[in-house]
């Protein structure tokens, strides 16, 4: 497995880094859902009815309008 680095802008806009462990390269959605994992723990259980099936990556949509997390880059860890 590679190690991937998910860099993203927090809710106060501040630059953090997440890595995270995949063959692949992780989607935006994949790399949104470990982000809303990690700051948002009880919310990961819930399901995104109003965003599922009309948006692309949905969770990371609800991340940047409700929460202002972006995601900027989604690199392979050096």
């Amino acid at each position: 497995m590679k190690a991937w680095e998910v860099r993203y802008a927090d809710q106060k806009g501040e630059p953090q880094t997440l890595l995270l462990s995949a063959e692949q390269r992780p989607s935006e959605e994949d790399a949104a859902r470990a982000i809303r994992s990690r700051l948002f723990p009880l919310m990961d259980e819930l399901d995104l009815n109003d965003f599922q099936d009309r948006s692309y990556s949905p969770t990371a949509r609800w991340l940047k309008e409700q929460n202002g997390v972006i995601i900027t880059t989604i690199d392979e860890a050096p």
